[in-house]
């Protein structure tokens, strides 16, 4: 639970505490009671903020999208009409940063993804919370020239979310790609999207 915030409220200790559990234990390891003792809060504190299993996930999953919009940063990434080159390098640094200092997130993402193939009601909530992601990703893509976003903010979700999950609970999680490697895979992957992209400071169709 190493991150934490300073000074979080006690809603959010009680979500980082329950991403640490889904994390180390998994979905049967969270309940109000273990949240409560590894908190070290008082008994039934969890249940005062979040009452039914159903709130506490998704108290969960709203603390998780809170921490990871900061992981990924997408608002900080580079100028599209810096180059292609500059995208990739923002995007393959927030990508590595979840494979590494992250990666408890991410396991704990994955968690609540798979039960949420099983709660309708999660569901919902899960996917809502993952929009804003998907929208800043397809207005970086629109803004390299894309003229069709959503396949593009797709591919390259799908192609993050292999490499995160093979690296950290598939095949390869002894074998985390170096922050070089991930922007080479990147730089593939947008390459044959868009080619070199953008010359630095030109908009998508400008000419020389």
């Amino acid at each position: 639970m190493s991150e934490r915030t300073t000074g979080a409220s006690r809603a959010d200790l009680v979500a980082d505490t329950a991403l640490a559990l889904l994390a180390e234990r998994g979905m049967r390891g969270l309940t109000h009671r273990a949240v409560d003792e590894t908190a070290g809060l008082p008994q039934g504190s969890t249940s005062n903020v979040a009452r039914t299993r159903q709130a506490l996930l998704e108290l969960t999953v709203r603390r998780l999208a809170d921490r990871e919009a900061k992981v990924l940063a997408l608002e900080e990434m580079p100028d599209p009409r810096d180059g292609l080159d500059a995208l990739v390098d923002g995007l393959a640094l927030a990508t590595h940063r979840a494979l590494t200092r992250n990666r408890e997130l991410t396991l704990a993402r994955y968690e609540l993804a798979l039960e949420a193939t099983r709660r309708p009601e999660l569901r919902a909530y899960f996917d809502a919370t993952g929009a804003r992601f998907r929208d800043q990703l397809a207005a970086l893509v629109t803004a390299l020239g894309s003229t069709s976003p959503a396949r593009h903010v797709l591919s390259l979700v799908a192609w993050a979310d292999g490499l995160m999950f093979s690296c950290v609970a598939g095949s390869f999680s002894a074998e985390v790609p170096s922050l070089e490697e991930v922007r080479a895979g990147l730089r593939e992957l947008l390459g044959g999207m868009f080619g070199d992209g953008p010359a630095p400071g030109k908009t998508p169709g400008e000419s020389g």
